[in-house]
């Protein structure tokens, strides 16, 4: 499964204002298990969506922010990619998901090792918590 990207000044509001909040200690994820609504997008294939926010608020270094953003989209895309390899999310798995990620200051000291492990807990969650719905 790829990271696609995330797209759209009126789907990240939506998803901020609409979408399931999770917070761990590095990152803080709003999330909704349905593609964008987008031209571009085709919805009857399954995608993970992923945006990022960091604001100044959490560091005045515009280098800090970037390094925090990309960790997270590193972790995430690393083990999406460990579990479509080990096929354990297919399509008929996990739906579609948006993601919007905003890390935390604490995603800069954490090992890339905890970053990974935050994402899998992440996942297993969101997994377990579609099993509970239906």
């Amino acid at each position: 499964m790829q990271l696609s990207r995330l797209r759209g000044r009126k789907i990240c509001e939506r998803l901020l204002r609409d979408g399931m909040l999770w917070r761990g200690r590095t990152m803080i994820i709003h999330w909704l298990p349905t593609a964008p609504r987008h031209p571009s997008v085709d919805p009857s294939k399954c995608g993970v969506y992923f945006g990022t926010i960091a604001s100044t608020r959490l560091d005045k270094s515009a280098v800090r922010r970037n390094r925090m953003r990309r960790r997270c989209r590193e972790a995430f895309r690393t083990v999406l990619r460990q579990y479509s390899e080990e096929h354990i999310f297919t399509q008929a798995r996990m739906p579609s998901l948006q993601l919007l990620v905003a890390p935390r200051s604490s995603s800069l000291s954490f090992p890339f090792l905890d970053l990974q492990k935050e994402v899998r807990f992440f996942l297993t969650s969101i997994h377990g918590t579609r099993k509970k719905e239906q």
